[in-house]
C-alpha cells in the first residue's frame, strides 16, 4: 500500500513537472516561434501557449519598435570632403518566422547593413547636399534598408541622421565661401540698383528735353533743399548752353 502511494506521488510530480514545463506565458507583444524536433511549426501567442517538453524549442521574439543608433561613421563625400556622420534607425519584426529562421541574428544584421548602407548613400552625395538635403538623403538610406531587410521580416519605419560633423579645417573654408558668396550676392544688388538707377535718369532727361522749362524747376528745387543747411555758400544754376555761348563770344 505504501509503494503504490509513493508511486502516486512520483507519477503527480512527474505530471507537474511536464505542466510547469510545458506552459508558456506571452505578453502582447511577444510571440514564440515553435520547433519540433528541429522543424519549423508554427508561431504561438500571445497569452497561454503549451509546449511537449524536450520535443518543441522556442524563441521569443519582440515585436515592439526598436530603436538603433548607428555609431559614427567616417564617410567621404563625392567632393572628397571628410565627414563624420552618425543616425539613428527604427525597425521592427513583422514576421518572426523569417526573422528567426532567414537570419542568425536579426539586430547585429540590421546595425551592419544600416553602417554600409549610410556610407555608400552619402559618399555619392557632395557635402552641400549632405547639409541642405538631410530629409531626402533620410528617405534614400530608408527605402534602401527597408528592400534589404524584407527577407529577414524586418520593417524600417524611419531613418535620421542626427549629427554630421566637419573638421575644424573644413568648417573655416565652408564660412570663407560663404562670406564670398554674400559679398557676391551684394555687388549683383548693387549693380541692379546702378542700372535701375540710369534708366530711371534717363527716363527723367527725357522728359526734361521735351520741356525745358523743367530744368528751371530743378533748379529751384536744388536751391530750396541747400538753404535748409546751414552754410554760408550760395550756388546759383548756370546754363550750359549759356557757357557755350559765352565761349563763342570770347574765341570772336
Amino acid at each position: 500500500m505504501m509503494s503504490l502511494t509513493f508511486t502516486l506521488i512520483y507519477i503527480l510530480g512527474f505530471i507537474l513537472v511536464l505542466l510547469v514545463l510545458s506552459v508558456r506565458i506571452l505578453r502582447e507583444y511577444e510571440r514564440a516561434v515553435v520547433f519540433t524536433l528541429g522543424r519549423f511549426t508554427g508561431v504561438k501567442g500571445p497569452g497561454l501557449i503549451i509546449i511537449i517538453p524536450l520535443i518543441q524549442q522556442t524563441v521569443r521574439i519582440d515585436l515592439r519598435t526598436i530603436v538603433l543608433d548607428v555609431p559614427t561613421q567616417d564617410v567621404i563625400s563625392h567632393d572628397n570632403v571628410s565627414v563624420h556622420v552618425n543616425a539613428v534607425v527604427y525597425f521592427r519584426v513583422i514576421d518572426p518566422q523569417k526573422a528567426v529562421i532567414q537570419v542568425e541574428n536579426f539586430h547585429m544584421a540590421t546595425s551592419q547593413l544600416a553602417q554600409t548602407t549610410l556610407r555608400s548613400v552619402l559618399g555619392g552625395h557632395e557635402l552641400d547636399e549632405m547639409l541642405s538635403e538631410r530629409e531626402r538623403l533620410n528617405s534614400d538610406i530608408q527605402d534602401i534598408l527597408d528592400k534589404q531587410t524584407d527577407i529577414w521580416g524586418i520593417k524600417i519605419s524611419n531613418v535620421e541622421i542626427k549629427h554630421i560633423d566637419l573638421d575644424e579645417s573644413m568648417i573655416r573654408a565652408i564660412a570663407k565661401q560663404a562670406e564670398a558668396e554674400r559679398e557676391r550676392r551684394a555687388k549683383v544688388i548693387n549693380a541692379k540698383g546702378e542700372l535701375e538707377a540710369s534708366k530711371n535718369i534717363l527716363a527723367a532727361a527725357e522728359v526734361i528735353s521735351q520741356n525745358p522749362q523743367a530744368i528751371q524747376l530743378r533748379y529751384l528745387q536744388t536751391l530750396s533743399d541747400i538753404s535748409n543747411d546751414k552754410t554760408n555758400t550760395v550756388v546759383f544754376p548756370f546754363p550750359t548752353e549759356l557757357s557755350s555761348l559765352i565761349g563763342k563770344e570770347l574765341k570772336s
